[in-house]
């Protein structure tokens, strides 16, 4: 299995991008995320995933770890194919959808080309638990808002709130106020919007 590829970029779209390692172009199937973190880049790392099909060999490639591990849990999914993944790497962040996955956001999952509620509920059945036990390494900083949002998440909880509605408030709280800074504030304008 090749794991990754360290090279030069060459002939880069949207779609894809052409590797050379030491004199070899491998042609590697990209996300969006990734190229748009490649896009100005010369040269660098690529996490791969080669996939072997009966009719083909295709490597996929991910500037961030966590993209190719969402990826791979993607494809795990009975109904979920690689050009599927790919799309909603496309379309969402892992940590988007992690988070999705985790209170069972359907909607968000739907909004994605080519997912309909059964795939996203599938989705979400086959992948909660396995999301919680193991969670992306991610190679971005935490969120700097992390601890604040769990803590309210866990506060607005303890008052009754279903997850969902709770985490969604206070995502919205802190989208439109992005200095705030204690959990009353968060939790104040948070029950606000439930």
């Amino acid at each position: 299995m090749i794991a990754y590829l360290k090279g030069n970029y060459f002939h880069k779209t949207p779609a894809s991008v052409q590797v050379e390692v030491n004199g070899v172009g491998y042609d590697v199937q990209i996300t969006l995320n990734t190229y748009s973190k490649i896009q100005h880049l010369e040269s660098g790392t690529l996490h791969t995933h080669l996939l072997i099909r009966e009719d083909a060999h295709i490597l996929y490639g991910f500037f961030e770890l966590a993209e190719k591990e969402m990826f791979l849990n993607l494809i795990s999914v009975s109904g979920i194919g690689s050009s599927t993944a790919r799309i909603m790497l496309s379309s969402m962040k892992p940590d988007d959808l992690v988070r999705a996955i985790s209170i069972a956001d359907v909607k968000t999952l739907e909004t994605v080309k080519g997912i309909g509620k059964k795939t996203a509920e599938r989705m979400v059945l086959e992948l909660r638990d396995k999301l919680a036990k193991h969670p992306l390494q991610s190679d971005i900083s935490p969120l700097k808002h992390n601890s604040l949002q769990s803590d309210s998440l866990n506060a607005l909880m303890a008052l009754g709130i279903a997850r969902n509605a709770a985490d969604q408030a206070i995502q919205k709280v802190m989208h439109t106020n992005p200095s705030i800074g204690s959990i009353e504030e968060v939790i104040k304008l948070a029950l606000k919007t439930v």
